[in-house]
């Protein structure tokens, strides 16, 4: 007694769920874990310095143009409201870290009142950004 297979062949299926569900988690991780800096158009000549390290990407940029204006993400803000700004985008990071960019004619009045804004927002490290200078011969 021999049982007969079906003269059918039997179809196979490949299940893709399980391959389309793994590109979304991994398309979901990248965009999670890619950061995003985005740097303002404005005309800034930053001022030198013989030493310098490098800041951190997820550092809050605020920028001060040549006239004294204030920016944040790309926005101009005043200075009076720069520390409830900033205390709000420190609120969910870790590194707590601001970084300003400004000018090189910029009075340092209101570089130093940016920057205690800043220190008053949370910001436990604030930083001025510069550019390197040829090492003295």
């Amino acid at each position: 007694m021999l049982r007969r297979r079906d003269s059918k062949a039997s179809e196979a299926a490949v299940d893709l769920t399980p391959m389309i569900d793994m590109t979304f988690i991994l398309l979901i991780f990248f965009m999670v874990s890619t950061t995003f800096v985005k740097d303002m158009k404005l005309d800034i000549n930053r001022p030198g310095a013989h030493t310098q390290v490098v800041a951190s990407t997820k550092a809050v940029r605020i920028y001060i143009d040549r006239q004294g204006e204030t920016f944040l993400d790309g926005e101009p803000v005043r200075v009076w409201a720069i520390q409830g700004r900033v205390r709000d985008l420190l609120r969910g990071m870790t590194q707590k870290s601001v970084l300003v960019v400004a000018d090189d004619q910029v009075p340092s009045g209101r570089l130093v009142e940016v920057v205690d804004q800043a220190r008053l927002a949370g910001a436990e490290d604030v930083g001025v950004a510069t550019v390197a200078e040829a090492g003295e011969g």
